[in-house]
């Protein structure tokens, strides 16, 4: 089984977190495994454990990194088939409760989920509507697009895509499906392209994908499970140790700026002599805007033009 893919701002997002022999990591996006490989790489002795809610993602590195799955020696990793907004139950599980040194984030889908038709994550294959990381949850695309009301849809391709036609394609989906389901992704592409004024499909890329991208968002909940992570992850951390995000939309980049800035700022009274523990700040912004990939990434890796990478310190 492959999983190929390019890890976005490799080094950066490992470098950041100041990595110490010994210390127990997270990888909370695991996919092909690019980052935790580097980041093993850089420890004689340590943990890391990966998660990922992609069963394809998990076999895969199962095969991939067998030697540091079954050695005893560190460094040495954990692989976890479970949502990244399952840290702590997880961590409690496999017995690590004194809290972590370091844990980072590559959101989005990855290539290889993109490449594989039958996931019906792309308008590019004709697929099923399907567009779930976890195979085993019961809600997919195809529940969305036939049984969501006009509104639904419409506020769902605004809200998690961005899409400047979303009532005239929400619309459309209703009459159409109103004959038949809609099953696949290319006729769902059909429908939008209906639905999308001939002036307006020829500019911005493919007419169909900030659908596909709500939908996906949507589907897996993203926006919602990120957020209830970051929340988790600040409190996980030790002292010392850090987060790494890094986002590919404008959405995901909000929720942890807003995190960051959240445990990071305090509302100090005026002329307050010594500010009490529970005022404190929890976070220590590591950079005050975001790392963006090198002129040399972004020739060679087009996955890391909307790449944004965040980092935070826990004090």
């Amino acid at each position: 089984m492959e999983f190929k893919h390019t890890s976005v701002l490799l080094h950066q997002t490992i470098d950041n977190l100041k990595l110490k022999n010994g210390g127990l990591y997270v990888d909370a996006t695991f996919g092909g495994g690019g980052h935790a490989k580097y980041l093993l790489s850089k420890l004689t002795s340590g943990t890391l454990i990966g998660f990922d809610q992609d069963e394809y993602a998990i076999n895969s590195a199962k095969l991939n990194f067998a030697d540091l799955l079954t050695q005893n020696a560190d460094p040495k990793l954990k692989l976890v088939h479970d949502n990244f907004s399952h840290l702590k139950e997880n961590q409690v599980e496999l017995g690590y409760q004194n809290g972590i040194d370091g844990i980072y984030y590559d959101l989005g889908v990855s290539s290889p989920q993109f490449d594989q038709a039958q996931r019906g994550f792309s308008y590019r294959f004709d697929a099923r509507l399907d567009m779930r990381m976890d195979q085993e949850q019961s809600l997919d695309a195809y529940q969305l697009v036939n049984n969501s009301s006009q509104k639904e849809l419409a506020n769902i391709l605004y809200k998690f895509g961005g899409e400047k036609y979303s009532r005239q394609i929400a619309h459309k989906i209703v009459i159409k499906r109103q004959k038949k389901p809609i099953e696949t992704t290319f006729e769902l592409v059909d429908i939008i392209k209906e639905a999308i004024p001939a002036f307006a499909r020829r500019t911005g890329g493919h007419p169909a994908k900030k659908t596909f991208q709500a939908l996906r968002v949507a589907v897996n909940h993203e926006l919602d499970v990120l957020n209830e992570s970051l929340e988790e992850a600040v409190h996980l951390l030790k002292p010392g140790g850090r987060i790494s995000v890094i986002t590919f939309q404008s959405d995901e980049d909000k929720i942890v700026k807003n995190i960051f800035k959240k445990y990071s700022e305090v509302d100090v009274p005026r002329g307050m002599p010594v500010i009490p523990d529970n005022l404190k700040p929890m976070l220590r912004l590591v950079n005050r805007k975001p790392i963006v990939a090198s002129p040399e990434e972004l020739k060679n890796n087009n996955r890391s033009h909307s790449a944004k990478l965040r980092v935070a310190e826990k004090l």
